[in-house]
C-alpha cells in the first residue's frame, strides 16, 4: 500500500494527467485549424470579400485562447509535485508568455467583434 500511494506512483499518475491535458489542448487547436480552415475556403469561394475573413479569424482566435489554456494547465499539472526552483522559474516564464498570448488574443478577438458590431455584420 505504501508503493501504491508512494511519490513515484503519484508522478506516474501526474504524468499521465500531463499528457492528457496537452493531448487536449493539441485537439482543440487542430480542431479550431481544420474549422478555420473549411470556413476560410467557403468565405472566399462565395464572396471573396477581406471583411468575410474576419469571422473565420475571430473563430480560430477562441480555439487557440482555449488550446492555449490547456496547455497551460498542462504545464501547472506537470510541476505540482515536488518542483525545483528551476522547474517554478520555467513555469513563471511559461505562465507569463502564455498569458500575455492569451491576453492579447483576447483582446484583438474584442476589437474585431466591435467592428463587426458598428459595420452591423452579426458574428456567427
Amino acid at each position: 500500500m505504501d508503493e501504491l500511494l508512494g511519490e513515484a506512483w503519484l508522478q506516474q499518475t501526474v504524468d499521465l494527467l500531463v499528457r492528457f491535458v496537452e493531448l487536449a489542448g493539441a485537439i482543440v487547436i487542430f480542431t479550431g485549424a481544420v474549422v478555420a480552415f473549411v470556413r476560410f475556403l467557403v468565405a472566399a469561394v462565395r464572396t471573396r470579400r477581406a471583411e468575410s475573413f474576419v469571422p473565420v479569424r475571430l473563430n480560430l482566435g477562441r480555439f487557440l485562447a482555449l488550446g492555449l489554456e490547456f496547455q497551460l494547465a498542462s504545464d501547472i499539472l506537470r510541476t505540482a509535485i515536488a518542483p525545483t526552483l528551476r522547474e517554478i522559474g520555467e513555469l513563471a516564464a511559461i505562465a507569463a508568455i502564455r498569458t500575455a498570448l492569451n491576453y492579447f488574443l483576447g483582446r484583438e478577438i474584442k476589437e474585431e467583434r466591435a467592428e463587426l458590431a458598428r459595420s452591423g455584420d452579426p458574428l456567427r
